[in-house]
Formats: C-alpha cells, sequence, structure tokens
C-alpha cells in the first residue's frame, strides 16, 4: 500500500532533501523532492502527491506560504512542516493553518516514520469521512 503513496519532500537544503528521500523510500513511499516552493508549485500542478514534507524556514517563499497555497488549492493532501527551531508558537501557527503533523528537526528515522504513517491514515480517515457524506 506504502508504495502507492507519492510524498514530496520541500527543503533548500540539499542534505536534507536526500536524507528524508532515503528514509521515505526505505518505508517503501514514492518520493519526489523540490529545492523550494516555486519548484514544489511546478510538481504539484504536474504530479500526484499524497503528502508534503516542507521545512518552514527557506528563502524567498517559505513553508508556511507553501502550506497556504497547499490547503487552499489542493486540500486532499496532507501536509507536514518541519521546523529546527521547535519553537512552540511556530509549530502552534502551522498547525491553526492545517497543518497535519510537524516534524522537529534534528530528528530520528524511526520519528519520521511515525509522523508520517500517522499523517497518512489521518488524511486517509478524513476522505474517507467526505465520501460517506
Amino acid at each position: 500500500m506504502k508504495n502507492t503513496i507519492t510524498i514530496m519532500v520541500v527543503d533548500d537544503e540539499l542534505m536534507m532533501r536526500n536524507l528524508l528521500e532515503k528514509i521515505l523510500q526505505r518505508d517503501g513511499y514514492k518520493v519526489v523532492t523540490a529545492e523550494n516552493v516555486q519548484k514544489a508549485l511546478e510538481i504539484l500542478n504536474r504530479d500526484k502527491i499524497d503528502i508534503v514534507i516542507s521545512d518552514m524556514k527557506m528563502p524567498e517563499m517559505n513553508g508556511f506560504d507553501l502550506l497556504k497555497i497547499v490547503k487552499k488549492e489542493y486540500p486532499h493532501i496532507g501536509m507536514i512542516m518541519m521546523t529546527a527551531y521547535g519553537d512552540t508558537y511556530t509549530v502552534k501557527d502551522a498547525l491553526l493553518l492545517g497543518a497535519d503533523e510537524y516534524i522537529t528537526k534534528p530528528f530520528k528515522s524511526f520519528e519520521v516514520s511515525m509522523i508520517v504513517e500517522r499523517a497518512y491514515w489521518r488524511i486517509l480517515s478524513g476522505a474517507n469521512k467526505m465520501e460517506n457524506v
């Protein structure tokens, strides 16, 4: 089932994109990466994406900008926000804007796996509720 899920990782740091890609592919997910919000929007317009994992702090447009766009234009896509700052206000703001989960850097690979799994099931249960309405 995981091999039918496509996750996009958006982070301006190549090392972080590569690390998350490796963790998620090991878990069986399809993964695409983007180095900035503009590239992420191009991918969203072109490909079927199920979950986006985005860093909050990036140059030009940031993760909050992407979160707002995804929640407005692609409400079926799950959003997981990443922050290196662990700032409770930043995390709270992301959740209030519609983020499904968050990851605080530094993280352990099992934490990423668990958070993605939890977000996926939350999104899936929400889709099932919509179908039953």
